[in-house]
């Protein structure tokens, strides 16, 4: 299988390149820092083209002769605090990449059969203790008429026959990188605490859900997306045991203590989140507010979690000899 992979040099796009090329296939990863990226592939074993999916270009002949396309490619939520046009970053370079891989299947000589879409689970925006599926309508917020209009312009690929997937992926744990890489310092430095939760002035206690998933599951769950004929609409890349903020502080802060202090202090409340706000802006509303996700139809597919629960999942993350390997 060869495979166009945009976002290939990211988080979660550099892992699925490797086990693309373990299951024998071949990833062709678009990116910008095309020169770069080749002295790793020549170790890697994936090809590399030059180009930037948020123009159209000579790049968008790759996808002719490939088997399918991943489309991972997004500014980062949390790169930096939002303002008018870092919010238009975050849509158009979702929103537009997405219309030109789009552009380039519909003109491909030889399409791919499949297209597996990025989306993520804020989709659904902010609903409190609801649980929600595949089925559950989006919201209204800024990051769920993105990922609305995000899905709506890989739909362009329907009418040609292609297979399309969408993942909508929750919080991605990960050594160093992602979430984690912003929340472990916090939580060495001092005693364990929530992190928004309670929409106001009063201390947060952390009662917003978080639909977390550790990277390998993503990358399995992207995987069965390209190979399972019958994946196909919208999939919660998401582990099937989220945790309310407060549960997920308390076992990050046990996980990163366990070697120096098994009775580690976790105080029961947190920064409330105005003050979270004003540090961060707009963007805090992602992490004070929160989603249930369930991963209804990845479980149909028969996909098996490797990491379904919580404390093993971080125990995978900070000492993956150690941690235990669920599912």
């Amino acid at each position: 299988m060869r495979v166009l992979v945009t976002g290939g040099s990211g988080l979660i796009g550099r892992r699925l390149v490797r086990r693309i090329a373990e299951a024998g296939g071949r990833a062709v990863v678009l990116s910008r820092r095309a020169e770069e990226l080749r002295r790793e592939a020549e170790a890697g074993g994936f090809e590399v083209v030059q180009g930037d999916p948020t123009a159209p270009g000579a790049w968008q002949g790759a996808v002719d002769g490939c088997d399918a396309v991943v489309n991972l490619v997004g500014h980062g939520v949390f790169a930096e605090r939002w303002s008018a046009e870092v919010k238009r970053k975050i849509r158009d370079s979702r929103v537009r990449s997405t219309a030109h891989v789009a552009e380039a299947i519909a003109a491909a000589g030889s399409r791919p059969g499949v297209l597996v879409q990025g989306s993520a689970v804020g989709y659904y925006g902010a609903t409190g203790d609801e649980e929600l599926d595949e089925s559950s309508p989006p919201g209204s917020d800024f990051l769920a008429d993105v990922c609305r209009e995000w899905e709506a312009a890989s739909a362009a690929v329907d009418p040609l026959g292609v297979r399309r997937a969408v993942m909508r992926i929750g919080i991605v744990l990960a050594p160093g990188e992602g979430a984690l890489k912003a929340m472990t310092p916090m939580f060495k430095l001092g005693p364990g605490v929530p992190v928004g939760g309670d929409g106001g002035l009063a201390p947060a206690r952390g009662r917003q859900w978080m639909s977390w998933i550790h990277v390998d599951d993503v990358v399995g769950i992207l995987h069965m997306a390209l190979t399972n004929p019958d994946a196909v609409g919208p999939i919660n890349a998401v582990a099937p045991n989220p945790a309310r903020n407060a549960d997920f502080s308390r076992a990050l802060s046990r996980v990163l203590w366990k070697p120096y202090a098994p009775w580690r202090v976790f105080l029961p409340f947190g920064p409330p989140d105005f003050l979270l706000r004003l540090t961060l802006g707009e963007v805090a509303d992602v992490i004070a507010k929160g989603q249930r996700v369930l991963p209804r139809r990845a479980l149909e597919l028969g996909y098996r979690f490797r990491h379904p629960d919580l404390a093993g999942a971080l125990e995978a993350v900070f000492r993956p000899r150690e941690g235990a390997v669920a599912g």
